[in-house]
């Protein structure tokens, strides 16, 4: 009889929200914390396990795990600095329960610089191999463009150098600040080097100078939408097709761009075979009504600002800079939900200060 009942044991409920996963989780947490503790079969017992319920719960959630100290197990959510879903490891973490002998972390913590330290394929990075200096440009001043040296890159070890100060710098700072404080970085050798070399260690404090000076550089701008100026491009491709673009002039030639340093990119994919490239009648009208929808979520007022639109080719793209980009990776993300089986969709965000990507309306 027994058998018989473990054969037809009831499945798992399925993930569908934050509190569905940390339910499951509090049936395991205690078989999970002597697994983390002990370090016994971790992979089976315990990273197999949780993997395909994060993934049940939204597709891009990684995890770290260990000892936090003698009685306290971490479990850490990290994004792999995907911006669009920072917004939702910070969610999933707030609404974690207290679980006794559990921490929960939303996305990787700084560390103190003596206690960052990684070894990968032979080579070591630490305090002592690694400097940085900054990248001082004149056009765009705002800019945090910063190179970082290791002494022992060359054109034979350059991918595994890359990738290893990449992880000892997202270590080292923290991964929201790697993601909020650095918009350019570049990893070279020692002899490339043209400036003089600062020590690692003083990163943070440099980064923190530099984004305090930002805030109170940018704190209270306000773009006037009173003088928004919307002009329509038409162009034709080289593969005959049609690109139409709507876009808001006025406010490309603002002078504060660098206040809202996100730019968010919601693409739809639609037939647009037999129409050069053009969506047909309804397609056109449900593409305005899911860009209307968009902008009643995205207020110019709280820092998102509609740059236009671009529409070629079986695509639609639509424009957005923003102060932040949580609210914008959860309103795309819902809309993405909301019209999946009507279009395939897309979305990107990332940081441009000075909207770069839009020099070609210009």
């Amino acid at each position: 009889m027994n058998f018989i009942k473990s054969i037809f044991r009831k499945k798992d409920e399925p993930i569908k929200s934050y509190s569905d996963f940390w339910n499951w989780f509090q049936k395991n947490e205690k078989v999970f914390f002597e697994i983390v503790k002990n370090h016994n079969n971790i992979e089976k017992g315990f990273f197999n396990k949780l993997s395909p319920k994060l993934e049940e719960l939204k597709e891009g959630f990684f995890f770290l795990t260990g000892m936090y100290n003698n009685e306290t197990a971490e479990l850490i959510i990290t994004v792999d600095g995907n911006i669009k879903n920072v917004v939702f490891a910070e969610e999933l973490i707030a609404s974690a329960p207290k679980i006794e002998q559990w921490r929960f972390t939303a996305l990787k913590p700084s560390s103190n610089i003596n206690d960052t330290a990684i070894k990968m394929a032979d080579y070591t990075f630490n305090s002592e191999n690694i400097y940085f200096y900054d990248n001082e440009l004149n056009e765009y001043p705002d800019e945090i463009d910063i190179t970082i040296i290791h002494n022992d890159l060359n054109q034979e070890n350059r991918t595994t150098i890359i990738n290893g100060t990449y992880i000892f710098i997202e270590n080292y700072l923290g991964e929201l600040d790697f993601i909020n404080n650095i918009d350019k970085i570049t990893i070279i050798g020692k002899p490339e080097a043209q400036k003089e070399l600062v020590p690692i260690t003083k990163l943070k404090d440099f980064l923190i100078w530099r984004q305090k000076e930002f805030i109170e550089k940018y704190e209270g701008v306000r773009y006037n939408t009173e003088n928004d100026n919307y002009i329509a491009l038409e162009a034709e491709l080289e593969n005959g097709n049609k690109l139409l673009a709507v876009i808001n002039d006025e406010l490309l030639n603002w002078n504060n761009k660098a206040s809202h340093p996100w730019i968010a990119i919601f693409k739809l994919k639609y037939n647009g075979k037999n129409n050069n490239g053009m969506p047909n009648d309804n397609d056109y009208k449900t593409l305005n009504e899911i860009e209307e929808e968009i902008m009643q979520e995205l207020k110019d007022f709280d820092g998102y600002l509609n740059i236009g639109r671009e529409t070629a080719n079986g695509e639609r793209e639509i424009y957005f800079a923003c102060k932040d980009f949580r609210q914008t990776s959860k309103v795309f993300f819902n809309t993405q939900q909301k019209y999946s089986m009507k279009f395939q969709i897309d979305y990107h965000i990332y940081k441009d200060k000075y909207w770069q990507s839009f020099k070609r309306y210009n």
